[in-house]
């Protein structure tokens, strides 16, 4: 009996070493008390020789065609084992009672006390406090409030993962144990969740630290609703050595924990703009003045805005052009016609050419109209300060990578393909630096909980379930990417 356990001991590991499985990680994946994981094992191997044997015959003493097709098969399925192996070694982490507790109190501690863009300094002392605690190495401060920590070889491959940390200057009206303690702020946008999975990622990642065949770069960035963190991240060397980048977004659209995203345009790309139309004033030979309607002009430059979407864009090619402000600087009371008139308003498109072709019409449209009404008119685009965002495309090999990850690690139920979106992210300026890239959502939709309200709601919630599913899935992007590509 014993000489045969020994015998089984030693086919087993030849065959863990000979098939390049961790025997590491399959232990932590598969063993239990009970041996159900080495049934489990016996189980895949008989399969393995059964299936196979004849082609590893002729692998061993043949090198025929079919020899090498042979080969390739095994070399598929020892690919497919050792990637099923690491997924559920990722998931046992991520699942374990004090990981969950653990990443649900940094993202509680980050909701109770929200810091908006570039004002988020103990936000950033709670990442670095974690990231020393797991003995993760980082630079900070980046883009002001911002870090950039990394985990593994220290070496290339390296594969980004990016988080945003900004609340919003909004009044939270959900009732519940942790709401805002900041009067007039708020994480509206979940973004106190994508920090706390991002974390969660490098506490999995750090524990696999031995499986990382080149480095993860985590991504802590400041000022994604307004001022443009991510392009400051860059200007501050972010992106050095990444080579691919991902991030994530939680959805209310989404039931909890279902992954979704898209090859191609996912999210628009957007810009501002800020017209002013003043009243000419002048004067005829008898010294009246030609009455000059300020109002009027700005109505009619109004009218002609919207038919550069619905009379000179191509039907099939998405675009909005939106005044979301009109301020006539009068009153109730004071009915004269004002000197000037102030507009304001976005603009949206899929493609760049698309984005300046809307940005030249609106200032042309504008001008004109005013001049037609004896006004002048100037048009900020605010270019210098907020730089109009660009679309953010979804590479498609990228993209098939989280599908396969999220596919492998939660099953076919919880991956979908969804639509492109108006919608805007500055994760869009590192696409144009590191073009092999995807974005992708979480959901976080549980209309038992109330998580059903949209980001920038007052009453905006998440499922807190949601968190370590996301933290799993960026690990096992993070570090399957460095083993195809290490």
């Amino acid at each position: 009996m014993g000489a045969h356990l020994a015998l089984v001991t030693i086919f087993v590991t030849l065959l863990l070493h000979c098939c390049n499985i961790d025997y590491g990680a399959y232990v932590t994946a598969h063993l239990s008390s009970d041996l159900k994981g080495f049934q489990f094992f016996i189980e895949k191997t008989n399969d393995f020789f059964n299936n196979k044997k004849n082609d590893l015959l002729s692998n061993t003493f043949r090198g025929s065609p079919s020899n090498r097709t042979s080969s390739t098969t095994t070399t598929t399925t020892t690919t497919t084992t050792s990637t099923t192996l690491m997924s559920s070694s990722i998931l046992e982490i991520a699942r374990r009672p004090e990981t969950i507790e653990w990443i649900k109190s940094i993202r509680r501690e980050i909701h109770e006390y929200p810091e908006l863009a570039y004002e988020e300094f103990e936000t950033n002392r709670l990442i670095r406090r974690e990231l020393d605690r797991m003995g993760v190495g980082y630079r900070s401060p980046m883009a002001g409030t911002g870090i950039r920590a990394s985990v593994g070889t220290g070496g290339p491959p390296f594969v980004g993962v990016r988080a945003d940390m900004d609340a919003l200057p909004i009044q939270e009206l959900a009732e519940w144990e942790h709401k805002s303690k900041v009067a007039g702020k708020m994480h509206a946008c979940g973004h106190d969740a994508h920090v706390a999975m991002l974390l969660g990622a490098a506490k999995i990642l750090k524990n696999r630290e031995h499986h990382l065949k080149g480095t993860v770069v985590l991504l802590f960035q400041p000022a994604e609703e307004a001022g443009i963190g991510a392009k400051r991240m860059i200007e501050d060397g972010a992106l050095e050595d990444v080579e691919a980048i991902f991030a994530a977004h939680v959805s209310h659209q989404h039931p909890t924990s279902v992954i979704g995203s898209r090859s191609g345009p996912l999210l628009a790309g957007c810009g501002f703009f800020r017209a002013v139309i003043t009243r000419r004033e002048e004067s005829s030979a008898s010294h009246t003045t030609p009455h000059v309607d300020t109002i009027l002009a700005a109505s009619a430059a109004v009218i002609s805005l919207q038919n550069i979407v619905s009379r000179e864009a191509n039907p099939l090619d998405s675009q909005v052009v939106s005044v979301a402000s009109f301020n006539g600087g009068g009153n109730d009371i004071d009915m004269a016609d004002p000197k000037t008139v102030v507009l304001g308003g976005t603009f949206r498109a899929f493609s760049n050419a698309s984005i300046h072709q809307i940005r030249r019409r609106i200032e042309e449209v504008i001008v004109e109209q005013a001049s037609v009404y004896r006004c002048t008119a100037t048009v900020d685009f605010f270019e210098k300060k907020q730089p109009i965002y660009p679309p953010t495309v979804n590479d498609e090999q990228m993209y098939e990578h989280v599908k396969k990850v999220a596919l492998d690690l939660l099953g076919p139920n919880n991956f979908n393909e969804v639509p492109p979106m108006m919608g805007a992210e500055d994760f869009s300026f590192y696409s144009e630096v590191v073009p092999a890239s995807a974005f992708f959502y979480i959901g976080t939709r549980n209309e038992t909980l109330g998580s059903t309200h949209s980001g920038h709601s007052p009453y905006f919630m998440i499922d807190e379930n949601a968190l370590p599913v996301g933290a799993a899935v960026h690990a096992a992007i993070a570090e399957r990417y460095l083993n195809e590509h290490g």
